[in-house]
C-alpha cells in the first residue's frame, strides 16, 4: 500500500546559488515549508524583488521511509522553474510555478543517508508563464513537499501530476440517475491483479461497486436516485475508490471526491446549474498575503474560504494561475463554482507556446474530478501591448481545442482586455468570454458599464459574456466628496454600488468577478500611500479588516441577515450635515443619532442614504430587523489630514495646484483639455519632455498616436493629468516638483472652452 511521507520539515536554503552540493551544507539556512524568498520584498514597493535561483537541501535516511519498491518526490509548487537532484544526481526539471509534479527518485536513492537538492528559479525569461502582470512572482518551494512510497504496481504519479483516476458523472437535467464513468491509470501491471470499483455517498455507505480485471481500467458505474451537486444550495459529493489488488490484498489505492452536476452557460440567460438559473457573482482571488508571500498554511486558505462565503459569493475566479488542492477541495465542499485558469497573460511569448500547452495539460489533469470547476481560462489581458497576432490566435485555437480534447464536460472562456477591439478575431475563439473593465477608475465612469456591455450583447448575441474583473482601489483614506482616483474608502463604496446596480440589471452576464476579494502583493505598484500592492481588494491583504463595499456585495449576495454603517474609520467631518450610508439585506432601517431616530427608510437596492446632523460627538445607531450596528463621527473644524493622500506620484499633491478660474489645471480631465487645440498641443509637448522622448505636440508622435485612438480616450479621459502622471510614475516616469508646476502654470495661461 501506498503511504506518504510529508517532507516540509527542516530544508537548508541559500540564495548564493553556485555547485550543487553533494553533503549537507553547514552554513545555509534553516527553513520549514512552504516557503518563499520574497515575502517580504515581494510586496514593499519598487518592483526590486529578488529574482534568481535559490536552492533547497535536505538529509534524510532511508531507513526513515517507509519499505517500498519505488519512491516519488512529489512538489505540489516551485515556482517558476525547478531542478530536482538526489545524492548529485540531476532527475528532472519543471517549468511552471502553480502546478504539482512528481520525480521518481528509487535508483539514485543509496541505503544510508541521502540529499535532495532542489534548485529554484523565478529568473525573467521568454519561454515560461508568467513575465509581465500586476502581481508578484514569489519564488520558492511554497507548497508541501512529500515522499510517496508505493509498490511495484501503483497507480500512475507522473501523468501530469494527476491523482491517477478520471471520474466522469453523467445525467441530464431531469433525470434521476447518474451513469459515472471511472478511468484509472496504472503502472507496472501484471497478471493475476485486479482492480475494485467503488462510489460512496457523503455518509461513506456504497452506492456501486465493480471488480474487474486490472487490464479494464475504464468502467461505467450506476447512481440509482442521485443527489446533485447544487452550488451553494447543496454541494453534494460523492467519492470514488479505486483499489488495484492480488491474492495478498489490496496493493494500491487511491480516491476521489466528485459531484453529478449539469450546467449551461446561455448567452440570454447567463448560468444554468441543474436546469435552474443561478447568477454567478462573485469574486477573484489572488493567493498571497502579509508576511507570508504564497507561501500559504491550510487555515489561510479556510479564512478566505469563510470571508468569501461571508460575503455571499456564488463563484471565485482563481487568477491567474493553478491555486492549491486544498482551495479546490473547499470549493467543491462550499459549492463555489469556479473559473480555473493558466498563468498565459499580459503579454504573448513567441517562445513560450510548449509552456502554455504543458500548465494547461496540468491544470486539466490535476483539477479534472472537481465539480466546482465549469470553465478553463485560456489567457487573461494577452492582449495588452495591442492587437492579436496570428501567433497569439494561433496558440489560443491550439489551447481551445486541447481542452475540449482533454475535457469535453466544460467550457473555454478567457478574460480580455478592456481596449481590446470587441471584433478582433481572437474574441471569437473559446465558448464565452469576459472582460476586464475598469470604466470609473481606469479613466471613464461608472455609467459607462452597463452600456457597453449593452453594445456587446446586441453585436455577438450568441458569445455569452461575462466580467471578469472589476474594481478600485481604497485604502485608510476618507473624504465627504469621494471623487475617481482619491483612493479613499467612501469612492470604492460608491463604485461598487453603481456596478451592482448595473450588473443585477442585466442577467445576460454568464459571470461577474469583483477584482479582487483581497488586497494583493504587486511589488510593481508605487500608488495609494502605501507601496506594493494593489489595494482593490473588497478585505485588506491581513485580512483583518473588511472594506465598505464588502458590505455592499453582502447586501445584495448574503441571505444572512445583517446591518453595517459605513465610515467607521472617518469619524472626524466638518460639515454640519453628512451623508450617512447603511448596508443591509433586511427590507428597512433605521437610524439613530444620540438615541434620537432620523426614521427608516426603505431600498430594494439595499443602500440606505441618511442625512445626519453632525453636532460634537454623535453615536450612530443602525437597526434592521434584529440586526443593530454602531459607529461614531465627531465635528471638527478643520479637516483630519491623515484622512488625504497626500503623495500622487510621490511628488506633487493635488490640493497645492493652482487653478485661476476659467483656464486649465494639472487637476483637469485629459478629455477636456484635449479637446482645445492648445492644451492638447501643450500637453502632448510636456508628456514628452516629462518621459524624456520627443514631443513637439504632433499627432504622430508616441503620446498623440496613443491618445489619437478613441479607445484609449474612452479610457483615460476622465483622468485628471495629475492622476495620469502618478500612474505613470509606477513605469519609471518621475518628473520632479519643480517640472510639474512648471506645466501646471503653462496650463493655467490656456483658457478653457466657453
Amino acid at each position: 500500500m501506498r503511504e506518504t511521507v510529508n517532507f516540509n520539515f527542516k530544508w537548508a536554503f541559500t540564495k548564493d546559488a553556485g555547485e550543487i552540493p553533494k553533503e549537507m551544507p553547514d552554513k545555509w539556512y534553516w527553513v520549514n515549508l512552504p516557503h518563499t524568498w520574497n515575502a517580504i520584498d515581494g510586496m514593499d514597493g519598487g518592483n526590486d524583488f529578488y529574482r534568481g535561483t535559490c536552492y533547497y537541501a535536505k538529509a534524510f535516511e532511508k531507513s526513515g521511509l517507509p519499505e517500498a519498491a519505488q519512491y516519488f518526490l512529489e512538489i505540489r509548487g516551485a515556482a517558476s522553474s525547478a531542478d530536482v537532484y538526489v545524492n548529485g544526481q540531476k532527475l528532472a526539471h519543471h517549468d511552471g510555478g502553480y502546478s504539482t509534479w512528481r520525480v521518481n527518485m528509487t535508483d539514485a536513492l543509496s541505503d544510508g543517508a541521502n540529499l535532495i537538492v532542489i534548485a529554484v528559479d523565478n529568473s525573467p525569461n521568454q519561454t515560461v508563464y508568467p513575465q509581465m502582470a500586476d502581481f508578484t512572482f514569489y519564488g520558492g518551494l511554497y507548497r508541501s513537499v512529500n515522499v510517496i512510497a508505493v509498490g511495484e504496481s501503483h497507480f500512475d504519479l507522473e501523468y501530469y501530476g494527476g491523482p491517477g483516476l478520471k471520474v466522469t458523472p453523467s445525467l441530464t437535467d431531469d433525470s434521476a440517475d447518474a451513469q459515472v464513468e471511472i478511468e484509472a491509470y496504472l503502472t507496472n501491471v501484471k497478471d493475476g491483479q485486479s482492480l475494485v470499483y467503488t462510489i460512496r455517498d457523503a455518509d461513506g455507505a456504497v452506492v456501486a461497486e465493480k471488480r474487474t480485471a486490472a487490464s479494464e481500467q475504464n468502467v461505467t458505474l450506476d447512481i440509482t436516485g442521485v443527489h446533485r451537486w447544487n452550488g451553494r444550495k447543496d454541494p453534494y459529493l460523492y467519492t470514488a475508490e479505486v483499489a488495484l489488488a492480488d491474492e495478498s490484498g489490496t496493493l494500491d489505492l487511491v480516491s476521489a471526491r466528485f459531484g453529478c452536476r449539469t450546467f449551461e452557460i446561455d448567452p440570454e440567460r447567463g448560468f444554468i446549474l441543474n436546469g435552474q438559473e443561478y447568477p454567478l457573482r462573485g469574486v477573484s482571488r489572488h493567493q498571497d498575503r502579509i508576511g507570508f508571500g504564497n507561501a500559504l498554511l491550510p487555515e489561510h486558505h479556510e479564512e478566505d474560504m469563510e470571508l468569501i462565503c461571508e460575503v455571499g459569493a456564488t463563484t471565485i475566479r482563481l487568477a491567474h494561475y493553478q491555486h492549491d488542492q486544498y482551495f479546490y477541495d473547499l470549493c467543491d465542499e462550499k459549492g463555489l463554482v469556479i473559473w480555473a485558469e493558466i498563468p498565459y497573460i499580459s503579454s504573448h511569448m513567441p517562445g513560450g507556446r510548449e509552456n502554455t500547452v504543458s500548465q494547461m495539460k496540468e491544470l486539466i489533469v490535476q483539477n479534472y474530478n472537481h465539480p466546482c470547476i465549469v470553465v478553463w481560462g485560456l489567457s487573461n489581458e494577452i492582449t495588452m501591448s495591442g492587437d492579436s497576432t496570428e501567433d497569439l490566435r494561433e496558440n489560443h485555437t491550439i489551447l481551445n481545442d486541447l481542452v475540449h480534447e482533454w475535457d469535453p464536460t466544460r467550457k473555454t472562456t478567457m478574460a480580455i482586455v478592456s481596449m481590446c477591439d470587441i471584433h478582433d478575431p481572437y474574441v471569437q475563439i473559446p465558448d464565452c468570454v469576459s472582460y476586464n473593465h475598469y470604466f470609473g477608475w481606469y479613466g471613464g465612469d461608472t455609467s459607462m458599464n452597463g452600456p457597453w456591455f449593452d453594445n456587446f450583447h446586441k453585436e455577438f448575441p450568441n458569445l455569452p459574456v461575462g466580467i471578469s474583473e472589476y474594481g478600485c482601489e481604497a485604502l485608510n483614506w476618507h473624504t465627504s466628496d469621494p471623487q475617481q482616483g482619491d483612493y479613499t474608502e467612501e469612492y470604492q463604496a460608491y463604485y461598487h454600488e453603481e456596478l451592482i446596480k448595473q450588473i443585477w440589471a442585466r442577467p445576460y452576464l454568464w459571470a461577474t468577478h469583483v477584482w479582487n476579494m483581497f488586497d494583493f502583493g504587486a511589488d510593481s505598484r508605487n500608488e495609494g500611500g502605501e507601496n506594493g500592492q494593489n489595494h482593490k481588494g473588497l478585505v485588506t491583504i491581513d485580512r483583518k479588516y473588511k472594506k465598505d463595499a464588502f458590505y455592499a456585495y453582502k447586501a445584495w449576495l448574503s441571505d444572512d441577515p445583517f446591518v453595517h454603517i459605513c465610515g467607521k474609520r472617518y469619524v472626524d467631518r466638518v460639515e454640519e450635515t453628512t451623508k450617512v450610508t447603511v448596508y443591509s439585506n433586511l427590507p428597512e432601517v433605521e437610524l439613530f443619532v444620540n438615541g434620537t431616530s432620523l426614521g427608516k427608510k426603505s431600498s430594494p437596492e439595499h443602500f440606505f442614504y441618511f442625512d445626519v446632523p453632525n453636532n460634537g460627538e454623535s453615536v450612530l445607531t443602525a437597526v434592521a430587523g434584529d440586526c443593530k450596528d454602531e459607529s461614531h463621527i465627531r465635528r471638527v473644524e478643520t479637516f483630519n489630514e491623515a484622512y488625504r493622500l497626500r503623495e500622487v506620484g510621490a511628488v506633487l499633491n493635488w490640493f497645492d495646484i493652482t487653478a485661476p478660474e476659467g483656464y486649465f489645471s494639472l487637476n483637469d480631465r485629459l478629455s477636456e483639455i484635449m479637446a482645445s487645440e492648445d492644451g492638447k498641443k501643450l500637453f502632448l509637448t510636456a508628456m514628452g519632455q516629462l518621459s524624456g522622448k520627443k514631443e513637439d505636440g504632433d499627432d504622430s508622435a508616441p503620446a498623440g498616436q496613443a491618445l489619437g485612438n478613441p479607445k484609449m480616450m474612452e479610457m483615460l479621459g476622465s483622468f485628471t493629468v495629475m492622476r495620469l502622471i502618478g500612474l505613470l510614475g509606477a513605469g519609471g516616469v518621475k518628473p520632479t516638483k519643480e517640472q510639474l508646476l512648471a506645466f501646471n502654470a503653462q496650463l493655467n495661461r490656456v483658457k478653457k472652452p466657453e
